[in-house]
């Protein structure tokens, strides 16, 4: 019984968590790039960002810690982190930078770098 009530806890507090931040799809996060309705905040480190990153995208590395200088002013615009893929957590060190900010919007973009290259989408150098 200790057992099963472990396991339905452990469920529970890993959804609620999963749930913080919201996933993105590639194309959503695309259109609204196109749209100029995004700040994207790539946590993937100076010398990945070097190489290649969603386009637009603000390099945590050297901006995280005067992330407020570089987001917008209305705390309810759409901020998404991203990191290396989906296995990758490092993308919350900006997503709850952001939230502690104020922001509201705050996503996920799951797939990450390697599935934004995977889906055939540019980089920005």
């Amino acid at each position: 019984m200790k057992k099963i009530i472990a396991l339905v806890f452990a469920l529970v507090a890993s959804s609620v968590f999963a749930a913080e931040f919201p996933d993105i799809s590639i194309a959503d996060l695309k259109q609204a790039i196109a749209d100029k309705k995004v700040t994207v905040i790539d946590v993937n480190g100076a010398a990945s960002y070097a190489k290649g990153h969603v386009p637009g995208a603000i390099d945590f590395a050297s901006k995280g810690a005067d992330l407020a200088s570089v987001l917008p002013a209305d705390k309810g615009a759409l901020v998404v982190a991203y990191c290396g893929g989906p296995q990758c957590s490092a993308y919350k060190a900006a997503a709850k930078k952001a939230a502690e900010l104020g922001y509201t919007n705050v996503k996920h973009l799951s797939a990450g770098k390697s599935g934004w290259l995977a889906a055939g989408e540019a980089v920005e150098k």
